[in-house]
């Protein structure tokens, strides 16, 4: 299960549609070992793609060495679909290299909807995770 908190669920949602018509990216680091997402970074879509994205890799070295100095870790790698529903793509799936990462993907396809998805990916495997928002102590289920 993914727990989130309101201000990262809703940064990751504002960047999706901020980059749309192509696809945004990024991740949030999390302390080492804790599986608790907290600080959103913000990334480039080195492709400028409405299908597909990809971390420019000098900014990709910094941000992992970054993470590496704080002693954090990628919680979640999260990314949009601009046109399709938020379920990786097989590309999606070939490139997922942090087999401990949430997955994270927002559909920006409806301007008034949010779908906000997450999965694991491990050895190409997907499996869709419940994701839990947190407002200090108040807990919402995300359900599609």
């Amino acid at each position: 299960m993914l727990r989130i908190d309101r201000a990262a669920y809703d940064a990751i949602v504002a960047h999706a549609r901020r980059d749309h018509p192509d696809e945004a990216c990024g991740v949030v680091a999390g302390a080492a070992g804790s599986d608790r997402p907290a600080r959103v970074i913000e990334m480039l879509n080195a492709a400028r793609s409405p299908t597909f994205y990809e971390f420019d890799s000098m900014e990709q070295l910094r941000v992992w060495r970054e993470m590496d100095d704080r002693d954090e870790e990628p919680v979640v790698i999260y990314h949009s679909h601009t046109a399709t529903e938020a379920y990786p793509s097989r590309t999606d799936v070939t490139l997922a290299q942090e087999p401990g990462a949430h997955y994270v993907l927002v559909s920006t396809r409806e301007p008034d909807t949010v779908e906000f998805r997450s999965y694991r990916i491990v050895d190409g495997e997907v499996t869709e995770e419940p994701v839990e928002v947190t407002d200090g102590g108040d807990t919402t289920a995300l359900t599609e």
